[in-house]
């Protein structure tokens, strides 16, 4: 595991969990946004790890042992004050958003959130909190994407905020308020592409690339790379959502990794160039990269129901809704990008957090797991 023996205690016979694993005595972790990505991949390690965790979604997760799923709208601050009152954390790992038509709105929106779940905690012994973010803090929101004064990749943590309003920069700063007030500690993580196991997710380019492979073999159609040229044969990278759960208890268990912003992508680059071949020979289906402009997923898959339906009842899968696996505008808008985006890991590493996934293996992995639920043929 990429956290340092100095993070964790060593484990006791007396205190292990009923599978063998080291228990957390004393140690709670609320998971907000647990039906997500990211979230998902917290609960799965923290539970591997000992912890009591309680997942807070809109939807409960389901039940199992280790895990307390709440119900709750992060919108709402009574809703979130009467499902937490029973409960007391001692660490808060948040990974929720809820995008919103404009930039102002996803600032109120989503700064309320952090602000509304930490009142409703005013109560509980919270130790630290640990917020997700992502590579927007250097390329700025939806609708200033890229413009104006980017700075140069990679990105490092050290980099100013950008001259324009970005609901992260409104998240982080509900974070210090509340950790100042109230003397916790707290981390940011700033992920790139994050891909991991969810389904229902907005952002989710795993799953989204999977469906599309598998749409274009029964079509018998080349698998056409959708984004720029820049993305084609630039430099970039992605974050593992368990690499990404990996720092984030880290920093919450290490005095070193304490009140840090930090990057956290996977460790090595690649060019899509190189990956697009080898995806598509994974799923049997003929590549196609960038030729003259552009070819993005929204357009490609416009009337792409009907064919997942006849691919659902052919291959006997469990999920007919393709909103709920494939976000066409997401993928587009990542693949879309026409600069090089790739982060520096070196303040996490100083700090002695040495995890690393291969972006290839983290997506057959990812591919394997759907296609053994039956999500995928």
């Amino acid at each position: 595991m990429p956290i340092s023996s100095e993070a964790l205690p060593v484990p006791d016979p007396d205190t292990a969990g009923p599978t063998g694993t080291p228990s957390q005595p004393g140690r709670t972790a609320l998971v907000a946004g647990a039906s997500g990505i990211a979230g998902s991949a917290l609960v799965d390690l923290l539970t591997a790890e000992g912890w009591s965790v309680i997942a807070l979604s809109r939807t409960p997760v389901a039940a199992r042992p280790g895990v307390i799923p709440v119900g709750a709208d992060l919108r709402s601050v009574d809703s979130l004050r009467t499902a937490l009152a029973p409960h007391s954390p001692t660490h808060v790992f948040f990974t929720a958003w809820l995008r919103q038509d404009t930039e102002a709105e996803n600032i109120v929106v989503n700064s309320a959130m952090v602000r509304d779940l930490l009142s409703a905690l005013a109560d509980a012994p919270v130790q630290h909190v640990a917020l997700m973010t992502g590579l927007k803090q250097y390329l700025g929101p939806f609708e200033a994407y890229g413009q104006g004064e980017v700075p140069d990749t990679p990105f490092h943590e050290d980099e100013p905020r950008l001259s324009v309003e970005n609901f992260y920069y409104a998240q982080e700063d509900e974070l210090w308020a509340a950790a100042r007030a109230r003397g916790f500690t707290w981390s940011v993580h700033r992920a790139h592409t994050v891909i991991g196991h969810a389904v229902g997710n907005a952002m989710n380019m795993g799953s989204t690339l999977a469906v599309y492979a598998a749409i274009c073999k029964e079509l018998d159609r080349p698998f056409i790379f959708p984004g720029s040229e820049t993305q084609w044969n630039g430099v970039t990278d992605m974050t593992d959502a368990g690499l990404l759960a990996d720092q984030m208890v880290w920093a919450a268990t290490t005095p070193a990794a304490a009140d840090t912003a930090f990057n956290i992508v996977n460790g090595d680059t690649f060019r899509w160039r190189w990956l697009w071949p080898r995806l598509a020979a994974h799923f049997g289906v003929a590549p196609e990269g960038f030729a003259g402009a552009p070819r993005p997923l929204e357009t490609q898959m416009t009337d792409a129901q009907p064919v997942w339906d006849r691919i659902v009842a052919s291959h006997g899968l469990v999920e007919s809704d393709l909103t709920r696996l494939a976000s066409w505008w997401h993928s587009d808008a990542d693949l879309g990008r026409t600069m090089e985006v790739f982060a520096d890991m070196g303040r996490s590493r100083a700090a002695g957090f040495t995890g690393y996934r291969n972006t290839e293996q983290a997506f057959l992995d990812l591919f394997a797991r759907y296609r053994a639920e039956r999500l995928i043929p």
